[in-house]
């Protein structure tokens, strides 16, 4: 039984995955929206969500918390200064995913993650 192992592995190792959903979301951040596979896409999607909910409270310990994991100093910004205060009525769900068909080599699922 795999009572309590939630999220996907994603065929990485843990500090690969995190590596990933990093760099991800420093991506979308600065875009607004990327193209990748359904199953990233939904593991974004909360650690996405956790971020901007945290860049709403624009303080220090805030920035510190944000610049953990988004390393790109003119996103981090963007996102304080733009994203967030966009999103500071509403109480979460920042994020949409939307599948756009399968990939051709492959023929994975892929999947638009924007920001709404």
């Amino acid at each position: 039984m795999r009572h309590g192992k939630a999220g996907r592995k994603l065929g990485r190792n843990s500090g690969s995955r995190l590596a990933l959903s990093r760099a991800q979301a420093t991506a979308l951040l600065r875009e607004g929206r990327i193209q990748t596979t359904v199953a990233k896409a939904k593991e974004l999607r909360p650690f996405v969500e956790q971020i901007i909910t945290a860049a709403k409270e624009d303080t220090l310990h805030a920035r510190r918390n944000v610049l953990r994991d988004i390393q790109d100093r003119e996103v981090v910004s963007k996102l304080f200064t733009e994203i967030a205060p966009k999103y500071a009525e509403r109480p979460g769900g920042y994020t949409r995913v939307l599948r756009v068909g399968v990939r051709r080599g492959d023929a994975a699922p892929i999947a638009l993650i924007e920001l709404v």
